[in-house]
């Protein structure tokens, strides 16, 4: 049978060339630069809903003058517009000076000692097995995982004045090496919480102790990803540690750095749990910081929310200039190189 008459009764022709069907059109009618958006816009909805429109209300009230009768469930009384007189109200607070130094100048601290103590644990994790670096990374997490409640509870207890392990161990150094390094040799009865100074030391304790575990595994995680061969071509030549990671770890962990810098000082501008706990609620004002300088001009009797939202703006402000300036200027560094 010829090839001929086997096409004219629907047979197949093996020696013609394949053919490829051609790709389904899109029905869609989405370009391909649309498409990326399009799979982003349900993330985005819910971050409008859970952040963007609470943030409009709270900038909103900034302006008006909001107490128990407007915020009722059942006919609640209009809140009187005020313009700009909660800001005002701020700036002149010898209060609002005092909150912001504190804020600042705890920031600084507990930023800096958790990243420095996050990268030296990150570096000995990398030097550990594998099951001695699992086994540290679960204790460490277990830290970093306890709720900010728990975390105050425990630090108070700690730091007690009458039944407090600090003070018992302090008790127990010599009395010339206590006088010496500390200039007391007795800590019975010593009261933590009631100066500012001491009550931020242990709150930079506890928030450092519950913040470096993440620090550290996000470390960890960026030395695996830096070649060994970097390493050893360093000790060849004969590169000391210090030397070694200032010149090869620190520049290849840059990127990483920078966001937990990020991270680390939005985390610490707004901490108010642990503070709110270890201070005893809102009764010393000296030791305010924003947050809880907001929360008590909110929920104190009679309740300000309005200056409470004014207050909570301005922290939001200072974080998104700080933000801001950092990524900026890291940016540059990137452009430059």
């Amino acid at each position: 049978m010829t090839q001929t008459s086997l096409v004219a009764r629907g047979g197949a022709d093996n020696s013609a060339p394949s053919r490829r069907t051609p790709p389904r059109a899109r029905r869609s009618g989405l370009s391909d630069k649309a498409v990326p958006y399009v799979l982003l816009l349900p993330g985005l909805l819910v971050i409008a809903a859970l952040l963007l429109y609470p943030l409009y209300q709270m900038v909103d009230m900034s302006f008006h003058k909001v107490g128990l009768r407007q915020i009722k469930v059942t006919n609640p009384a209009p809140a009187e517009f005020v313009g700009t007189d909660n800001y005002q109200q701020i700036l002149s607070s010898d209060l609002f000076w005092s909150s912001l130094r504190n804020t600042v100048v705890f920031a600084v601290l507990a930023v800096a000692f958790t990243l420095i103590l996050g990268t030296l644990v990150g570096l000995l994790l990398n030097r550990l097995g594998r099951k001695m670096s699992t086994f540290v990374i679960i204790g460490i997490m277990s830290a970093w995982a306890t709720p900010p409640t728990a975390q105050a509870i425990v630090w108070k207890w700690l730091f007690d004045s009458d039944s407090g392990v600090v003070n018992w161990t302090l008790n127990l150094l010599p009395d010339w090496l206590s006088s010496l390094v500390f200039g007391r040799s007795d800590w019975s009865g010593q009261p933590w919480f009631n100066d500012t100074s001491t009550l931020y030391f242990v709150l930079i304790v506890a928030v450092v102790w519950a913040s470096f575990p993440f620090i550290a595994v996000s470390v960890l995680a960026g030395l695996k990803s830096i070649s060994a061969e970097l390493y050893e071509a360093a000790r060849m030549d004969g590169s000391g540690a210090f030397t070694t990671f200032r010149k090869i770890t620190f520049p290849l962990l840059k990127p990483v750095f920078a966001v937990l810098v990020v991270l680390s000082i939005i985390w610490d501008f707004k901490v108010f749990t642990q503070l709110y706990l270890l201070a005893g609620g809102t009764v010393n004002r000296d030791a305010f910081n924003l947050s809880l300088w907001s929360y008590a001009e909110a929920f104190s009797s009679p309740p300000k929310m309005g200056l409470g939202a004014a207050i909570a703006v301005v922290l939001t402000g200072i974080l998104l200039v700080i933000t801001f300036v950092y990524v900026r200027q890291i940016v540059k560094t990137e452009d430059v190189r």
